[in-house]
């Protein structure tokens, strides 16, 4: 049998936190109903889908880059860093992995960029639930610490209350300060 890894990624929009990326090899012997792009689905499901890809899948892993490499290297970069990250840590090696988008990132087996592959490829689609049910515990995590700006809600998106809550609070350490919304407030304030 030839594994192949579905790989994708959640949170290159938001303004805060991590961006997250999952690697799955599912097991053919063991289906899941109901894969699909994690957008799709609500987060009640999501959440079963995710504990159920967890437990019968071939291999998972689920990885990050933090706001730090996002500002660093870009949102782009940080994305397939966190990609990359997920494919090594899978237990298993696949022969391929087939990625959602139009980037692969950097890897020692094939690798196939596929647009809107989380609706095609049903490994990217499991990929696409265990990185953003990922994601989105940081974020209720995040808001716990910072209940002020509301992330458990928007889960850091540039919502008209999210950035009603940054210009009232302030820029703290979890925004991503090379988002145009984040740095024109950072101007904002040394500029008064």
């Amino acid at each position: 049998m030839t594994l192949i890894a579905g790989v994708d990624e959640a949170g290159r929009g938001p303004l805060a936190g991590p961006v997250y990326a999952a690697a799955v090899i599912l097991d053919p012997a063991r289906p899941i109903v109901g894969l699909a792009d994690s957008k799709k689905l609500s987060a009640r499901t999501r959440e079963r889908l995710a504990g159920e890809i967890r437990e019968k899948a071939l291999a998972w892993a689920v990885a990050s880059s933090s706001v730090e490499e996002i500002d660093t290297l870009n949102i782009l970069r940080a994305s397939l860093l966190a990609m990359q990250r997920a494919v090594e840590s899978l237990a298993l090696a696949p022969a391929e992995i087939l990625v959602d988008g139009l980037h692969c990132p950097t890897v020692a087996m094939a690798a196939r960029a596929i647009v809107k592959g989380d609706a095609t490829e049903v490994a990217i689609g499991a990929a696409s639930i265990l990185a953003k049910t990922a994601r989105d515990a940081e974020l209720l995590r995040l808001d716990a610490i910072y209940p002020q700006y509301g992330l458990a809600r928007h889960k850091g998106y540039p919502t008209a209350a999210h950035l009603a809550a940054l210009r009232e609070h302030g820029v703290v350490d979890i925004y991503r300060r090379s988002f145009a919304p984040v740095r024109r407030m950072l101007e904002e304030g040394s500029r008064s």
